[in-house]
């Protein structure tokens, strides 16, 4: 096992093995903290920096951080690595990928070559690049990283900003949810998608709130798709009986034992793609997935050790959960970055930057991503800090955020972003809906000329709920 050894400040810091130079270069959080595999100190984390900018990207190909006989998250990621889309960066050190990277973004061709490289980057090269990067450095690079898909509208393009409208009920009552929607598309959301956390997992019940979204998108003609965010399995069994199933939902993780956790495997996947694919509802692209991942996911189901049983720092499995995401060609993925709890991101500082290394790793890895600007209210943080998290996401070109009534989420029971903070964000950067989505508005007269929403107090779209 290669031994890395720093010195800094009169000290010597001795690393072994990759898995344990990655967790000390992290910036500090509270998870890696509570596996045990942090750094003890800011001078050891600069000290790992200052080693981990010196590892050829190769390593990452010789030294797999979860082993790759025992994990099928990396044989996944190491077998469908495009050799030709890595080799410009080949030759690279960690430290020389990000000057390289930071070159490319302010170069003409940026979004071409960052494109063409991601078919042929392990998440763990980009987990490593982000731990020396400053934030300003992975908003730069996200933001001349484009990653378009597209359903019933296309997200992802520059210029635009798509939401989640999250019309979640505590009793999965119909007419709460209508009304919750009536009130998100009023304000301009929901272009991405109109997605329920069910309170329960009955089929039945998944089925009817299915109905109604579908009823509704039918009926005013919407072009966005629709999804109940209920187990893989559920949506396999709802797709073989006829149910209006646009989007398949499931939350991943970055080895084998978390998304066991969560009751799946590769296979069950690559099943519910090609089932949602065969029923063909979408208009303008096929992409059919819906991903939600977190960091600490693993930790919290025990399944973060790698190589000689190490813990792996939270945000290198991270990366991982996106790797799985790429290979099913997602229309959404999101992390839903403060979710966990304060266990794995303390407090504002740490997520926030957690928000802005997710979205860097996920876009770069060519992963539609979006990000749950959110927080639990156990956790250091409050709503100015989501604004901080917000604004910076969307200098940095996220696809799209979660917009729930009040940034108050009276179901899950934690604090996210509102259709108002939609709003500003799209008026503060100069940022329009999905395309298709913005010429619905624009034809229900909902759109000013500078694509700020109109009050229309005899929209069509009052009758829903009635």
């Amino acid at each position: 096992m290669t031994r890395w050894v720093q010195q800094l400040g009169g000290r010597t810091y001795e690393f072994t093995g990759l898995v344990d130079l990655l967790a000390k270069a992290t910036p500090a959080r509270s998870g890696d903290e509570l596996a045990g595999c942090a750094a003890a100190s800011d001078a050891e984390r600069a000290a790992a920096q200052w080693a981990l900018a010196d590892v050829p990207l190769t390593t990452f190909l010789e030294q797999p951080v979860v082993p790759y006989e025992s994990d099928d998250v990396t044989r996944l990621i190491v077998d469908s690595l495009s050799p030709q889309a890595f080799s410009p960066v080949a030759q690279l050190t960690v430290g020389a990928f990000r000057d390289w990277l930071l070159a490319t973004a302010a170069g003409p061709d940026a979004t071409a070559t960052l494109t063409a490289l991601a078919p042929g980057l392990m998440p763990e090269m980009v987990a490593a690049v982000s731990k020396l990067m400053r934030n300003q450095d992975l908003i730069t690079v996200a933001r001349a990283t484009s990653v378009v898909t597209a359903f019933r509208s296309t997200i992802g393009l520059p210029g635009r900003v798509a939401t989640r409208l999250q019309p979640n009920h505590p009793t999965d009552d119909l007419r709460g949810v209508s009304a919750v929607t009536l009130d998100g598309l009023l304000h301009g959301c929901g272009d991405a998608v109109i997605g329920i956390n069910p309170a329960g997992d009955s089929p039945a019940v998944i089925r009817s709130l299915l109905q109604l979204l579908d009823d509704i998108r039918a009926r005013y003609a919407i072009p966005t798709q629709t999804c109940v965010l209920t187990h893989v399995t559920t949506s396999l069994e709802l797709m073989a009986e006829g149910a209006p199933v646009d989007l398949v939902f499931q939350s991943i993780a970055g080895t084998e034992p978390a998304n066991a956790s969560f009751g799946i495997t590769l296979d069950m996947l690559a099943e519910a793609a090609d089932a949602g694919r065969s029923l063909a509802r979408g208009t303008v692209g096929d992409n059919v997935m819906y991903f939600e991942t977190g960091q600490g996911s693993a930790l919290s189901a025990h399944a973060h050790l790698g190589t000689d049983g190490r813990p792996v720092d939270q945000q290198t499995l991270e990366a991982r959960a996106y790797g799985v995401a790429r290979h099913f060609d997602p229309l959404l993925v999101n992390t839903v970055v403060g979710f966990i709890g304060p266990e794995y991101l303390y407090d504002g500082k740490q997520i926030v930057r957690a928000g802005l290394e997710d979205h860097f790793c996920g876009k770069l890895l060519g992963v539609p991503m979006g990000v749950d600007v959110c927080y639990t209210n156990h956790a250091e943080a409050d709503q100015d800090d989501m604004d901080t998290l917000l604004t910076l996401l969307g200098v940095a070109g996220v696809n799209f955020v979660i917009s729930v009534p009040g940034a108050d989420d009276v179901m899950l029971g934690y604090q996210s972003t509102s259709f108002h903070d939609a709003l500003y964000l799209r008026s503060a950067l100069g940022l329009r809906p999905a395309p298709e989505f913005d010429a619905w508005m624009a034809g229900l007269g909902m759109l000013e000329a500078d694509g700020s929403v109109r009050e229309v107090s005899g929209s069509p779209l009052l009758e829903i709920g009635s």
